[in-house]
């Protein structure tokens, strides 16, 4: 258990820019669900694009499990826990704007 927790936060070079990578594309995902909560409007969002998202970021996490368990792993699940809000209020207010007109 020791060597896991170890490995996992050795920093990696191609860690270091993957990180990189998550932190720039995981900044805009709060202020896009705390924009969505606040104003309930969801029109112009795809929820293609949100589950294509998601099934990427699910991908690089069966990646990080299998081939190299590091701290990027947990910008993964964070992305992905972030994105996945978006899009069940994307599903909750959608479903509220078509219930209005």
């Amino acid at each position: 258990m020791l060597d896991f927790l170890i490995q996992s936060f050795q920093i990696k070079s191609m860690s270091f820019f993957e990180a990189g990578m998550l932190i720039c594309f995981g900044a805009s995902w709060p202020f896009a669900v705390v924009k969505t909560f606040r104003t309930k409007a969801v029109k112009g969002k795809s929820r293609l694009f949100l589950s294509l998202i998601i099934i990427g970021y699910i991908f690089g996490i069966i990646n990080k499990i299998i081939n190299s368990v590091d701290f990027v792993l947990w910008l993964y699940v964070i992305n992905l826990l972030l994105v996945s809000s978006d899009f069940v209020l994307c599903i909750k207010y959608r479903n509220i704007e078509g219930s209005a007109k």
